[in-house]
C-alpha cells in the first residue's frame, strides 16, 4: 500500500465511491439521485493539506484542522450520496435494462456496501486523530483496499514503521524454504520458535541439529523446550542478559556460527522481496496475500533446487 495519511485515505475513499456511482449512472441513466462529482473539490483539499503540512509556523496546526474540516465535510457528502444510490438500487428506482446489466448493477451495489463502512471508519478516525488528538482509534484502517493491513514496528532505523502482514520463513540446507506462514494478526516472535521446530519434525521425521533465530525469538522456556525435544545447538541470543555465563555462551564459535546462518536467512528474505516481489502483494485480500507469498516461495525453491541439481550433476 502507499504510505497512509488521513487526507490520502479520505481521498481514496471518495474516489472509489465516485467511480462506482459513475458506473451505476452509466447503467441506469438519470433515474433517481443525480450524481454530483466532488472529486475536483476533494483533490484541491488534499493538495491544500499536503502543502500546509510542509509549512512552518505557529498557525500550521490550525490551518491543517481547517483543511481537514472542509475535506471531512465534502467526503461525508460523497458518502451520503453513495448511500442514496445504494438505497435506490435496492428499491428499484435505479434499474438496469436487461439481465446481464442487472447482474453488473448488483455487483456495483455490493461494491458500495463493501466500501461505505470503510470510508465511514476513515472519517471517524481522521476526525478523532486530527481534530481530537486521539491516535488510538478502535478498528483503525491504513488502507481502504486492504483493511486487514497491519502497522508493523520492528525498531528499524531506516523503516521505523511498515505496513503489511508478518510472514514467517523457515530455511534448511541449500537455501531451501521448508515452511512459510502469513499471519492474520502479528504474533509475538517468541511464540513461534517451538511450533516452527515441531513443524520441521513433522515434515522430516526429526528435529534439526541447529536452530537459529534473532533475539525476538528468545525465551528461557523456549530454550528448555527445544533442548528437551533433542535440538543440539540453539543459537538465539538474549540481548538483555546480565549473566556472565550466558554472555560467554553467546561468544562461543558454535553459537556465532549459528548466527551467521541466521544472517543468511535474512538474505533469503531480501531475495524473496527483490526477485519474487514479496515487497508488495499484487493480489487483493488475505487469500491473495497467501497465494502471492506461496508463489514466491515456490519460485525461489525451484531456482535453488535447480542450482543444487546442476552443481551435483555428474552425468
Amino acid at each position: 500500500i502507499h504510505y497512509p495519511t488521513d487526507s490520502g485515505l479520505l481521498g481514496d475513499g471518495a474516489r472509489v465511491l465516485t467511480r462506482t456511482m459513475k458506473k451505476i449512472t452509466e447503467l441506469t441513466g438519470r433515474a433517481g439521485t443525480k450524481l454530483r462529482n466532488r472529486m475536483r473539490t476533494i483533490g484541491h483539499r488534499v493538495m491544500e493539506i499536503a502543502r500546509t503540512s510542509r509549512s512552518k509556523g505557529p498557525q500550521v496546526q490550525e490551518r491543517l484542522k481547517q483543511g481537514y474540516r472542509k475535506l471531512l465535510t465534502t467526503t461525508r457528502k460523497v458518502v451520503n450520496q453513495a448511500k442514496r444510490f445504494r438505497k435506490e438500487i435496492a428499491s428499484g428506482v435505479k434499474r438496469a435494462k436487461d439481465h446481464e446489466q442487472k447482474l453488473v448493477l448488483q455487483g456495483l451495489r455490493k461494491d458500495l456496501e463493501t466500501m461505505l463502512p470503510r470510508v465511514r471508519q476513515v472519517i471517524r478516525q481522521s476526525r478523532a486523530r486530527v481534530l481530537g488528538g486521539d491516535v488510538h482509534v478502535a478498528g483503525k484502517l491504513v488502507s481502504i483496499f486492504e483493511p486487514s493491513t497491519e502497522v508493523i514496528r520492528k525498531g528499524k532505523a531506516s523503516k521505523p514503521t511498515e505496513f503489511g502482514k508478518m510472514v514467517k520463513i523457515q530455511e534448511a540446507e541449500n537455501q531451501i524454504i521448508t515452511h512459510y506462514q502469513v499471519f492474520a494478526k502479528r504474533p509475538n516472535d517468541a511464540d513461534l520458535l517451538v511450533p516452527a521446530v515441531q513443524k520441521h519434525e513433522e515434515q522430516f521425521g526429526r528435529v534439526p541439529q541447529l536452530v537459529a533465530g534473532d533475539a525476538g525469538f528468545y525465551s528461557a522456556s523456549n530454550e528448555a523446550e527445544l533442548s528437551e525435544m533433542g535440538v543440539k545447538q540453539i543459537s538465539v541470543p538474549n540481548r538483555s542478559t546480565k549473566s556472565p555465563e550466558r554472555r560467554r555462551h553467546q561468544k562461543k564459535r558454535s553459537f556465532r556460527r549459528g548466527q551467521k546462518w541466521r544472517t543468511g536467512v535474512e538474505g533469503r528474505i531480501s531475495v524473496l522481496k527483490r526477485r519474487h516481489g514479496l515487497n508488495r502483494c499484487r493480489y487483493r485480500g488475505d487469500a491473495g496475500m497467501q497465494r502471492w507469498v506461496g508463489l514466491g516461495v515456490i519460485a525461489d525453491n525451484l531456482i535453488n533446487i535447480g542450482r543444487f541439481l546442476a552443481a551435483n550433476d555428474t552425468g
